[in-house]
């Protein structure tokens, strides 16, 4: 299986780290931030970044099971 990777820093990412993407930016998108990246793109911490994943695999998004 082909590894995504971060479309700035080229880090190999998560399933989380996707979903995420998919979840806040684009639920079609095909190039993709991962966490550090993604925070300074959104101008957050990664800290709330990391809360919003537990909070959506709580309420149970088929993006992060």
């Amino acid at each position: 299986m082909k590894k995504s990777l971060c479309m700035v820093c080229n880090k190999i990412l998560t399933k989380n780290e996707i979903g995420l993407n998919r979840k806040l930016i684009d639920d079609d998108a095909k190039s993709f931030y991962c966490l550090d990246c993604l925070a300074d793109y959104l101008e957050v911490t990664t800290e709330e970044l990391q809360a919003k994943i537990a909070e959506f695999k709580q309420e149970g998004c088929k993006l992060f099971s």
